[in-house]
């Protein structure tokens, strides 16, 4: 089993005809992944992929013509937030934004409108989703995946491939890596994804992957201590060096006063029984300690 994507994944990719989101696209359908329609506005009737992918004009049209259930955005960021609420509008349950550069003022809507409609929006500004031996949505690389039973989930997507690449030269495997983007405003969080983890039979461990700024973390390890005492975990946190009020990479890496620093989350998630590594790649030695045997 996997969270948010797997062998029933039957994906539309929002953008599949421009130079990004065909590249990614390519790679996706290497690993197994069922691309089943794109989309581009009056691209409609075209292919994509060499000719194995359909291109339609709207996602409404792709949903009914393919019955696709995921989509993947490589839309530019000012018609990213209209890409989102049209996948929303198509009946789209499960989406992936990987675009960058959103204002935070036009995702706030848009998250609104995803949660009213009952859907599951990963991003904006994030590498997706991968679970390995299964299906990949988005921009992590295959090659640093091996089939396990560890929940990855994290706020950026360079260190998300440090640490499983890591985990996988270590002989430990995952169940599902979720990059949840590192945007002030976005569409799911590190709690929403522990308790997605935590219904996850097949999720025996876990990693979360944080940064200053923000109190997500602390959120999820409250709930982490009450829900997730027994299982192993191991936790990073970028940005102890960061100085105060100035944004390090991520929009949303900025520490205002006390909140978001990297001293008050490593205590949250120490308190909350995970061991905090001083790098990504002492998280494997972290989940042996903790107790993990995969």
């Amino acid at each position: 089993m996997s969270v948010l994507i797997g062998r029933e994944t039957r994906l539309v990719v929002q953008g599949i005809t421009g130079r990004e989101g065909e590249f990614h696209s390519r790679a996706m359908q290497a690993y197994g992944t069922r691309i089943v329609a794109g989309m581009t506005p009056g691209k409609g009737g075209q292919t994509a992929l060499d000719g194995t992918v359909p291109v339609f004009d709207t996602v409404a049209d792709a949903v009914r013509e393919t019955g696709a259930n995921t989509s993947c955005i490589f839309v530019p960021a000012p018609g990213a937030p209209d890409a989102i609420l049209e996948a929303v509008g198509a009946g789209i349950g499960t989406i992936f934004c990987i675009t960058e550069g959103i204002p935070a003022l036009d995702m706030v809507p848009v998250v609104e409108a995803v949660r009213q409609a009952g859907a599951r929006l990963v991003g904006p500004n994030c590498p997706g989703a991968t679970s390995p031996g299964r299906a990949k949505v988005g921009i992590i690389p295959d090659s640093v995946h091996r089939e396990g039973d560890v929940g990855v989930v994290s706020r950026s997507g360079t260190l998300t491939y440090e640490a499983v690449q890591a985990m996988t030269d270590a002989g430990i495997g995952q169940s599902t890596c979720v990059g949840i983007g590192g945007d002030p405003i976005i569409g799911t969080t590190f709690l929403d994804v522990l308790q997605l983890f935590a219904a996850d039979p097949e999720t025996r461990a876990l990693v979360l992957i944080g940064e200053i700024g923000g109190a997500a973390e602390e959120e999820a390890a409250a709930w982490a201590a009450e829900h997730l005492a027994d299982i192993p975990k191991a936790a990073f946190i970028a940005g102890r060096t960061a100085p105060e009020g100035k944004r390090m990479g991520h929009a949303g890496a900025i520490i205002s006063g006390r909140a978001g620093t990297a001293a008050s989350k490593v205590a949250a998630l120490e308190a909350a029984g995970f061991r905090v590594a001083g790098s990504p790649t002492e998280l494997p030695g972290l989940l042996r300690v903790a107790g993990h045997r995969g």
